[in-house]
Formats: C-alpha cells, sequence, structure tokens
C-alpha cells in the first residue's frame, strides 16, 4: 500500500503548514511507515492511505513523484 505522509523536517520544528514537507511510501501498515521513517529525525504530522484514484491524481501532478520501500 502506498501512503502519504505529511512531516516537518526536525521533531523541535512546530508544525506550520508552509513548512510542512510530503513523501510517498510503500509500507502494510501506518505503523510500518511510523518505524520506517523513525531515524529520520522527521516530526510526522499525518500519515494517510492513498486509493488507486487519489495515488493516480498525485503521479499525475506531482513531476518529482517518487514512493520509498519501507518493506522489510
Amino acid at each position: 500500500m502506498i501512503f502519504k505522509v505529511f512531516f516537518q523536517d526536525t521533531l523541535a520544528e512546530v508544525p506550520v503548514r508552509e513548512r510542512t514537507n510530503s513523501l510517498y511510501a510503500e509500507a502494510e501498515t501506518e505503523e510500518e511507515v511510523r518505524k520506517g521513517l523513525k531515524d529520520r529525525g522527521y516530526n510526522i504530522e499525518f500519515v494517510t492511505p492513498l486509493s488507486d484514484k487519489a495515488l493516480a491524481y498525485e503521479k499525475e501532478s506531482n513531476e518529482d513523484f517518487t514512493v520509498e520501500s519501507l518493506n522489510k
């Protein structure tokens, strides 16, 4: 499953919409996503699974679309 992760670059940074980043991760569960990104020091705000339709939209609207595999 592909998840979209919204995050701040550091744990010390207070979430501010204008500085929120996102990435796409492949994993079985949201828990795997959070564990897989834990060592990066991100302040993860929200993790949401993408439906097939939402995934197609993200691919179309983002020319730098890449998915990180977090499956172990």
